[in-house]
Formats: structure tokens, sequence, C-alpha cells
């Protein structure tokens, strides 16, 4: 049960607002890590405050408070309602048109009560790993670690809404260094958009981190003396780690309403979608049919509330190709008139949520592995991002990756190192070919989706099929 003290905070706030919320958040965030088979310090990290919303008039304010006591929590609710009632003359969207959140209920990840590892066990069971990517001294780094994060979360509203919310989040990572002849290769279990998902410990096995050390390891060898990736046009199969950036950076981004509406233009840059384009707009081939997806359990952003207390459901953002929807939260889509998503999400409990990413997921298709390997005559298979690059409205991009391997006449063939691809996000998303299915699909998530003033780093979660492009410009890095 979350803390019950919280409940006796809010229930005597008193103010003349028109409505008012308060979201308490309790996070608890342990690091574990071996570099070289030596224990590093662990990291212990806990956050807790509440942040207040208040609707006076046709204006919001916002006032955020680590001091949970009941009074701590009402000069809080105090601020937000004069803040609210200074810009109420002067807002842009009236906030009495926006409609409240309705249903109380709760959320829990998987396994969120089950026992973890102690620390030594934790430990013992990277080190196990961490020693055996030693297969080779051309290995000079291994690094094994472990992230296991608690966050319990309550809302609760002057209409009576509660919402109990918990999460654990595990992200297990591995790492090793090839270094000879003036050329240094890593290799990584899961890369930058790593194996972040809610659950308990067999988070780690469905991610393959056990037995993974000397695998990782003969991969990092591999690279080290293969040849730099050729440049030309070629068919490109992604592997799910590498469609997880993908999906982000060009779909993921661009759909995001606010950004749409101009939000982010001075920080993160706008979008190339425009309001226009949503009914009828083709984004990709008639194979790409894109959800957010808060439903699926253990992917990293599933939930099943926002952070402003609105249900959250499994909806299609693209389906066959054409844009229906955007990642907009209910502010955004009373500004701009169009359907979106329960996205209003915050970094943490000193935050006022805004539009985000969540589970965005690309649904699987009818290939295997193998029949997609088979369709391609001229192509080359990368996986695992090490590098990212697209401009100011989320179009024109470039990728690199960890891992390459050339395909010819519907065979894999040679391993390559530093390969990279580029391309323009609605034509390179129209040249989708094949879409993995079921058997080909992996849930990525990621801590690091960085947005907002003041920023806000935020956990997202992608799922995808690996999937085929048709006439790809690729590259080898230097």
């Amino acid at each position: 049960m979350i803390e019950e003290h919280w409940t006796l905070a809010a229930r005597g706030l008193r103010g003349a607002a028109d409505f008012w919320s308060v979201r308490f958040v309790d996070e608890r965030t342990d690091d574990h890590s071996v570099r070289n088979d030596i224990a590093l310090p662990s990291r212990h990290v806990r956050e807790r405050g509440a942040m207040v919303t208040a609707w006076v008039g046709a204006g919001a304010g916002y006032a955020a408070t680590a001091n949970l006591s009941a009074d701590g929590v009402q000069r809080a609710l105090d601020i937000a309602i004069a803040r609210a009632r200074a810009c109420a003359a002067h807002a842009l969207i009236d906030h009495r048109e926006i409609a409240r959140p309705a249903h109380s209920g709760s959320y829990e990840s998987p396994n969120a009560r089950a026992a973890l590892p102690s620390r030594r066990e934790w430990l013992e069971r990277l080190a196990h790993e961490c020693a055996a990517a030693h297969v080779d001294a051309r290995i000079v780094e291994r690094v094994a670690g472990v992230q296991v994060t608690q966050s319990d979360q309550l809302y609760l509203s002057s209409d009576g809404v509660r919402i109990e919310q918990q999460f654990r989040f595990l992200m297990p990572s591995l790492s090793a260094v090839a270094h000879d002849d003036d050329d240094t290769q890593q290799r990584t279990l899961n890369g930058n958009f790593g194996a972040l998902a809610q659950g308990g410990i067999e988070v780690l096995a469905r991610y393959g981190f056990d037995g993974a050390g000397a695998r990782v390891a003969d991969e990092a060898l591999q690279l080290l003396t293969a040849p730099n990736c050729p440049t030309g046009r070629r068919d490109l199969l992604l592997m799910p780690d590498q469609m997880a950036l993908q999906i982000h950076e060009s779909i993921g981004h661009p759909l995001e309403l606010d950004r749409i509406l101009g939000d982010e233009r001075n920080f993160a840059g706008w979008s190339f979608v425009k309001p226009e384009m949503f009914g009828h707009y083709q984004y990709g081939s008639a194979l790409l049919n894109v959800t957010f997806d808060p439903e699926l359990r253990e992917e990293a952003a599933a939930y099943a509330f926002d952070d402003d207390g609105n249900t959250a459901s499994k909806q299609y953002l693209i389906r066959a190709g054409v844009l229906e929807r955007a990642l907009g939260s209910a502010l955004s889509q009373q500004r701009a008139g169009l359907p979106g998503v329960a996205n209003s999400r915050a970094a943490g409990w000193n935050r006022p949520p805004i539009d985000r990413m969540a589970n965005l997921n690309i649904e699987p298709g009818d290939q295997s592995i193998d029949s997609m390997i088979a369709g391609i005559e001229h192509g080359i298979l990368m996986k695992t991002n090490t590098s990212w690059s697209i401009d100011d409205h989320r179009n024109k991009f470039q990728f690199g990756c960890e891992f390459g391997q050339l395909i010819e006449q519907g065979k894999l063939t040679h391993v390559v190192k530093r390969p990279g691809y580029r391309g323009i996000s609605a034509s390179f998303w129209r040249s989708l070919a094949a879409v993995g299915d079921a058997s080909t699909r992996k849930v990525y998530g990621t801590t690091m989706c960085g947005k907002g003033e003041p920023g806000q780093v935020i956990r997202v979660g992608h799922a995808s099929p690996a999937c085929v492009f048709s006439d790809v410009e690729v590259f080898g890095g230097v």
C-alpha cells in the first residue's frame, strides 16, 4: 500500500480553486556494477516529493514541494492557486474546457513485490559475467551492471479521484571493449536503447544477460578484425534493438503534439508533421502499423493512468502507413482539436507533465527472420545503436550501429564494423518492404529520453520486430 500519510496530507487541503490535484512520488534507485573484475561502489538515490496542480477560471498553476506534511502540501496548493489566478486573464487555453480525470484505479508492475537479490548477490552475478568476458588479451575493458528502480506514485484530486501506481524497473547492462593495432571496438548487450523493462529478476533472462559475457566479448573481437562497412545503396535489415532508436527519433518525437504546435522549437526543434496531415498522410508503406500501447506491462512505460490522471489505453497512431493520431495529451488535444492519447508524463515529482512518448511500438508482420534474409539479394543487417543525429524538424537523420553483417544472394556473409545509414523520415518509412513476425519482436527501453524546459529525462519503451527497408544509403564510419 502506498503511504497513507500522503492521503492524510491531502485530505484537509483547502483553497479557492475550481479543481486541484496532487501527485506524490517516492522513487528509489540502486546501481551495481563490476568493471574488469573489480566491484565499483554501489549508488543509491532516493527522491520524494509532490507536484500540485490548480485550475482557477481559465488559468492553471503548478507548485512542487519536498515537504510532504499537511502544511507543506497546503503551502504548495496556495502557491499553485495564486499562479493560476495570476495567469487566468492571459491564458491561451481555457482549462475549464479540458475534461477532468474521472476514474480511480491502480497499476502494479509485474512481480513488483517479488524479492530481489541482495547487493552481494547482485555483485556475484555481475562478476561472473564480467569474468566470462575475459576471453582474450585484446579485451581491455569489461563492464557488467544492473540498475533497479522502485517508484511509488499516488494521484489525488479535489473530485475524489484516487490513483495508485507502483512501478519496478530493471536494467541490466554488459559491454566488452577490444583493442589491437590502433583500433578499438565495443560490443554491448543492448546498446543505447537498452534492456530497461518492468518486472523482477526475470528481466535478466528476457534480455539474455546470464551467459552473455563470452558472446559479447567474442563479437567485439569479430569487429576488431572485420573490414569497414561498405558505402552505397543496399537493402537494410534492422534488428529490434536498432529499430527502437529508429522508432524513437523518426516517429516518436515527430508525433509529439506539443512539438508539432511549436512548444519545443527553441530547444529540441519542431516537427516535419503538420496538424493538417492527420487522417490521410502516408507516413510509411502499407506494412507500417504503429501503436501507443501502455498495456504491454513488461515494457518500460506501461501504466494505467498518465500523470494527469487520464486513463491510458492502446491506440493506433499509424495504421497501414496512414497517420491517424498524435502523441498528444488532453491539454494538447484541446489546443489542436486533434485526437491523442493519455501521455501527459513527468520525469519526477518536481516537474509538471508534458506530452511524452511512452510505449511506442511497431505491430508484428508475417515474415520470419530467415525469410527476410532469404528475400535480400544485396543488403546488410545492422543492430545495436551507437550514434544518432537528426535535424531540428526530426526529418533528415544519420544513425550508426555497433554490428553489421552483409547479406548476399539471400545469405548472411561476413561481419563489417562501424556500419551506418542515413535517410529522410517519411521516405525511409515508405521504403519499408518487410516486417518480421512475432518471433522476431523484442521489447527495449531507455531511461534517457530528453525534452522540455526545464529539462525532463524520462523512461520510454519500444517494441519492434525486425524490419527490411529497400534501397537505403549505407556507409562505413571512421
